[in-house]
Parts: C-alpha cells; structure tokens; sequence
C-alpha cells in the first residue's frame, strides 16, 4: 500500500499539466513573502499526507500561497493549518497541536488529508478545467485508502468538487447542498460530512470555532468506531 502512495505522490508533485497553475506556483516560490525570504519554498504541487490505512479524509480546497506551496505539505505553516491541527489535536486525530513543516513529527491517526486541487491558484480561485485536471489524483488518493469511512469536506468549493467527482463517477444524481455537519451517504456507501473551512476570515467572524470543528471531528469517530 506505501508503493502506492508514493508512485501517486511522485506523479502528483511531477504534473505539469496546469500551465497558469505552474507559472503562478513558481512566481510565488520567486516572490517570497518577507517573513520566510530565507526559506526555500516548495513552489510544486502538493500530495495528500497521514495514515495509509486511513478511515477519515479530510478534504480542502487547494494549498496556500505561503502555507501549502511554501512547506510542501497540505494545511501547513498557515493560520488554517495552524486551526485545524489545534482542534485535530483536541479530538485525539493528530499527536500535536502546530504543523509548520514536512518534518515536524506530526503524525495523523486514522486520517489522511489532502486538497481537491494540489497546486495554489491566484487569488484561490481555479480554472473547471484545472480541477478537472487534478480529479484523477482525488480519485487515486480515494482508491487507495482501502479502509475508507467517511470524507469531511472543509468548505463549499471543496464539497461542491467532492460531489462533482462523485456525479462524475457514479452517476450520481441526488440533489444535496453544503451544510455544516449534516451526514450524506454516497453511492460507495461512504459518508460525507461537510464543515466550514478553518480560515482566518471564518474562525474570526464565528462562522467556525474550536468547539464546531472538534465536534465535526468527534463525530467523524463515533462513525468509524462503528466499523471493525
């Protein structure tokens, strides 16, 4: 099962296949926001990360600017990944509370998390056909998390692309719309669970906080411990 995550990662952080998407990217890794000016950014495309044998995806939208695209790994070293590890901390998901780094000891228990889209695009609004382009990664990541229970979405664009994919593949024709934390069941009798994205912008106008996320999170576990 690791082969497989690796052959999918090195394919994943090889794609070219964007090109506003890869001039953007590198323009970023070039332009370094001052904090960081000594660092070296990732400026590729960034892989979906935790454990193989995940029961829990937890799904965003794309890496950020100076977060994802800098570090290298999905919701790391921004103020979103720095909400988001707090409270999968608190509901005993992650073994610490900061991700800042590819090598900072982190360690997600029964959770993988990736984007929908794995390269930053400007002003975080992406092409159809950009996302279109990184489907087939999402499908992959899916595929290959063989115990997989449920997919937390963070976010209605997130959601919006998740269910996309599943109309896509399925054929999948029921109506449902972004809510926060209302279960759905999908056709491979997966459950979706929608949440607000942890963003700066959400956590500070209330439309998110700790406890809404690390309850979305709490429920996400008494799912999967009702598998074997």
């Amino acid at each position: 099962m690791k082969k497989k995550f690796l052959k999918l990662e090195k394919s994943i952080v090889n794609c070219i296949k964007c090109p506003r998407l890869v001039k953007f990217r590198n323009k970023i890794a070039l332009d370094k926001r001052k904090q960081f000016i000594h660092e070296n950014y990732w400026g590729k495309p960034v892989s979906g990360f935790g454990d193989p044998n995940a029961k829990i995806l937890i799904v965003g939208l794309a890496p950020a600017a100076h977060g994802g695209n800098r570090t290298g790994r999905a919701f790391t070293g921004d103020k979103s990944g720095d909400f988001l590890f707090n409270c999968l901390h608190k509901a005993k998901i992650a073994n610490q509370h900061f991700s800042v780094s590819l090598n900072d000891g982190l360690k997600l228990n029964s959770a993988y998390i990736t984007n929908i889209l794995k390269c930053v695009p400007p002003e975080d609004k992406p092409l159809d056909n950009e996302l279109n382009n990184c489907l087939s990664y999402f499908e992959n990541e899916i595929s290959n998390i063989k115990k997989l229970k449920i997919i937390i979405t963070l976010g209605k664009v997130a959601f919006d692309n998740c269910i996309k994919f599943y109309k896509k593949k399925y054929n999948f024709n029921k109506n449902i719309h972004f809510k926060h934390g209302k279960f759905y069941k999908l056709p491979d009798n997966i459950t979706l669970l929608p949440c607000y994205h942890p963003s700066p912008r959400n956590v500070n106008t209330k439309i998110v906080s700790k406890t809404k996320m690390i309850n979305i999170f709490k429920k996400a576990l008494k799912i999967i411990n009702g598998y074997n």
